[in-house]
């Protein structure tokens, strides 16, 4: 099949790769434009981007998709399918109708469930026990359209943001290649999403990563590896910010909430609203990211400290 792929970051590589590998045609590679990161402001081309030069595929990066200019850019490539893996733009009516069988969305949690910017970190604070991949009929609202294919992905007791974005990556670039073949040979079924079983992922900001020691550990535990690795979450020791990369409940009710109440040769406890949180791995303001016993070489807390 002859598609154009509109995707942006590393979640989106292994699908585009996926459909090279399959044998299918990719007529032009759409993504975000470049931007300055860093101290240097040095310009950052898109994972996608590099994928497809690596391939000699050419790529085009619109700053607005919805122009009349970007509308008769694509129109200059032949497709059957338009392939949309965390693209970071919205398509409009006019480039949904586009190709012979519309366009295609590989969306990160089981459908309608998680719809939204941030399915991935979602399923993990919420304590979620399961997600998945939704192959998705693309309409003119925000992951509402019909389902197309489906794969389920458990949630380990101990996942990260970052470990499920990479389990769901993989998942999506495997379950997209069987998608488009059975939307070629007419194999397809889509199914309507019930709406009355919806939530929303919305996109997560730095600000959310803020940890309330008023709330439950196990609240805050979760938090912690859904935010693993952006934005992370953190706190505040010595006036410096704290980021916490990993840690476990104890059931302690010891002090107050914030309050340290022991630090052990690895772990800083800290009592919450419910039970308290051993910080296990941390990252100081200034510093690299490492384990507590490491960081506790180096820096001195006790209890009665309190993390802000």
């Amino acid at each position: 099949m002859k598609i154009v792929f509109m995707g942006t970051p590393d979640f989106s590589v292994g699908t585009l790769q996926a459909l090279i590998d399959a044998g299918h045609t990719i007529t032009l590679v759409v993504t975000q434009p470049d931007k300055p990161k860093g101290r240097g402001k040095e310009m950052q081309i898109t994972p996608v981007k590099e994928c497809a030069a690596a391939n000699g595929i050419p790529v085009f990066q619109p700053v607005k998709i919805k122009t009349a200019e970007s509308v008769a850019e694509l129109s200059k490539y032949e497709a059957d399918l338009f392939v949309v893996v965390a693209f970071g733009q919205i398509l409009s009516k006019e480039i949904l109708e586009m190709p012979k069988y519309g366009c295609v969305n590989v969306h990160a949690s089981l459908l309608p469930k998680y719809r939204g910017a941030a399915p991935i970190q979602w399923a993990i604070i919420n304590g979620e026990k399961e997600t998945g991949v939704t192959i998705m009929q693309m309409d003119d609202g925000i992951d509402t359209g019909d389902m197309l294919m489906r794969t389920v992905v458990p949630i380990a007791w101990d996942e990260t943001g970052a470990s499920l974005h990479d389990k769901l990556a993989k998942a999506g670039a495997k379950l997209m290649v069987e998608a488009a073949e059975c939307i070629e040979k007419g194999e397809i079924h889509p199914r309507k999403q019930d709406d009355s079983k919806m939530t929303y992922a919305r996109m997560l900001t730095k600000d959310f990563g803020k940890i309330d020691f008023r709330k439950p550990a196990d609240e805050i535990e979760r938090l912690v590896r859904g935010l693993n690795s952006w934005p992370s979450a953190y706190t505040r020791l010595h006036g410096k910010t704290l980021k916490v990369w990993a840690s476990y409940t104890i059931d302690c009710d010891e002090g107050v909430p914030g309050e340290i109440t022991e630090v052990k040769k690895d772990a800083i406890i800290v009592r919450c609203g419910q039970w308290s949180l051993a910080i296990t791995e941390l990252q100081l303001e200034g510093k690299k990211r490492m384990k507590t016993e490491a960081f506790l070489l180096g820096y001195h807390v006790k209890a009665g400290d309190m993390l802000m």
